[in-house]
């Protein structure tokens, strides 16, 4: 099982959803550099279960133990290390999941592969609790990105049907960014907001759950980070995107949109400004040509699939006897893990541009 990703900014993840604690192995950071921790814990926090009634009741504090790599108020340039304890857990309510296959899970291919020795509980190693420490990684990434001017944010695009407005697709602005972040459900339309809360509402109370929709941007990115075909700054954001559990799409820019329109239209073409910098008038192409990126803001959407968890009775099977079962799952569930998952997004998408600068030789002091 592989659980390591990236170049020069590495992460080995470890740990399942019901172990004693989950964590990870930050490699690449750069000597020197000063982590606000106030800053590290308001992103765990966006990302932390239980603190309202659209997230799951299991309340973790997610309180982040530094191992190493940290001396002096200073990375070392060594790899930090991270724990972070699992302790609201309820393992008994997984105990008829061992040979019942819940539908849409890992467990039956898990169980398959790993001949029975898996831990089922909670997903295990599946689970989206191994998200806590890539959160962890991201924000640290972010706050090295800021010395370069570069910022990350996204907004809930949409829940099930109900749809929030899109980026300005050529100019984003930070401060909207900071605003969303701060904000329980993200969207550029407040009064989206509601109807979303509402709907995810509605089919908590049904037992069921809702997907959905995020949108994120990167800003101020430089020219041509990325490398032509395998390593181009798309394929590695979107390898890493979909490492979220529960995500099951990627498109960038204007994404399959772009496959409706003609040539004439779907090309972003160049001006300069006032200023003499190279922009274009529409961005089809999401940020990314050939791979590089454009210096164009970055802008790509992730869909997220309904819970699988549901408290509604679903047909599945059992493997020791061999027979078609009804399973009710128990235990605490997201009604829609959206709210929570945009953060995540966020943090993949710091620690894959910030893997690219460092290869492109930016030192960060």
């Amino acid at each position: 099982m592989s659980n390591t990703i990236g170049n020069k900014f590495k992460i080995t993840l470890f740990g399942e959803s019901h172990s004693d604690s989950i964590g990870a192995v930050i490699e690449g950071i750069p000597a020197g550099i000063v982590i606000d921790f106030n800053k590290t814990k308001f992103e765990m926090d966006r990302r932390r279960p239980g603190k309202s009634d659209i997230s799951t009741s299991r309340n973790e504090i997610d309180d982040v133990k530094i191992l190493s790599g940290y001396f002096n108020d200073k990375t070392t340039g060594s790899p930090i290390s991270i724990t972070i304890k699992n302790e609201n857990m309820k393992s008994k309510d997984y105990s008829k999941l061992i040979q019942n296959m819940r539908p849409s899970h890992a467990d039956y291919p898990a169980k398959i592969k790993f001949n029975g020795y898996n831990d089922y509980r909670g997903g295990g190693a599946f689970s989206g609790r191994l998200t806590a420490p890539i959160v962890f990684a991201g924000a640290i990434a972010k706050q090295i990105l800021k010395k370069k001017n570069i910022f990350i944010g996204s907004h809930i695009s949409s829940i099930k049907n109900i749809k929030d407005d899109n980026f300005n697709e050529l100019e984003i602005k930070t401060e909207l960014l900071e605003k969303l972040r701060k904000e329980k459900i993200p969207t550029i339309n407040n009064e989206i907001a509601i109807k979303m809360e509402n709907e995810i509402l509605e089919y908590k109370k049904n037992g069921d759950s809702v997907g959905g929709i995020v949108e994120a941007t990167i800003i101020n990115l430089p020219i041509g980070l990325g490398e032509p075909i395998f390593d181009s700054f798309e394929s590695k954001l979107a390898h890493m995107l979909f490492s979220i559990p529960g995500l099951k799409g990627v498109e960038f820019g204007k994404g399959f949109e772009v496959s409706q329109m003609i040539g004439s239209d779907a090309n972003d073409e160049y001006y300069y400004d006032e200023f003499k910098n190279i922009k274009t008038y529409s961005n089809n192409n999401g940020g990314i040509l050939g791979g590089l990126t454009t210096s164009m803001p970055v802008i790509f959407k992730v869909a997220f699939k309904p819970t699988p968890s549901i408290s509604i009775k679903q047909r599945t099977i059992n493997l020791e006897t061999e027979e078609n079962v009804e399973l009710k799952i128990k235990g605490r569930h997201d009604p829609c893990i959206v709210p929570r998952a945009l953060v995540v997004v966020e943090a993949v998408a710091a620690i894959v541009t910030l893997d690219f600068l460092l290869e492109s030789g930016i030192y960060y002091g």
